[in-house]
């Protein structure tokens, strides 16, 4: 009997993911998707170029990070798009730690450097939902800053975290 082949892509594998966005002649899905989850405080990004989705920490000691996706904008802006399919009791945390890549390689040697940093954006597709949040079936997005606890007010809008709870999200 034929073998029948699939389809579709199933953009909940790291396979499906990274054909669909990761790839140069697919590029222009990856900006569609940036540019419509971004678009009230990033405006329009025109331009992504893909750099390298594997970091070492600082000596051979430091724990490595590998990003699905790992991107720069035309500003010098980085994105990690992050697609995680099983439940992780500590993704948070882990998102953290992969966005101190990005910043740490921002550093320039010498004096000259006056410590300004270009925005950082993670973003996580999740197929699971995080423990604390199933209270909230409706509330799908989640966008985190650094915030004032006292005022409520972004302290520093270059660092964001925006994470995407796939099984809370139905089409209407």
């Amino acid at each position: 009997m034929e073998q029948q082949r699939e389809k579709y892509i199933n953009p909940f594998t790291d396979y499906g993911f990274k054909r669909l966005f990761g790839e140069e002649p697919n590029k222009d899905l990856l900006l569609a998707f940036l540019n419509e989850l971004l678009k009230n405080e990033q405006g329009r990004i025109t331009e992504l170029t893909y750099l390298k989705s594997d970091k070492l920490g600082s000596s051979e000691a430091d724990r490595k990070a590998v990003f699905d996706l790992y991107c720069q904008n035309e500003r010098g802006e980085k994105f990690i798009v992050e697609l995680q399919k099983t439940k992780q009791k500590f993704f948070k945390d882990r998102t953290v730690y992969y966005s101190t890549f990005p910043i740490r390689e921002q550093a320039q040697r010498g004096s000259d450097w006056t410590f300004e940093l270009k925005a950082v954006y993670t973003i996580a597709i999740l197929d699971f939902v995080f423990d604390e949040d199933q209270h909230e079936p409706n509330k799908f997005r989640y966008d985190v800053k650094l915030t004032d606890i006292d005022t409520c007010q972004i302290f520093y809008d270059k660092l964001t975290f925006i994470y995407l709870e796939m099984p809370k999200y139905t089409v209407n």
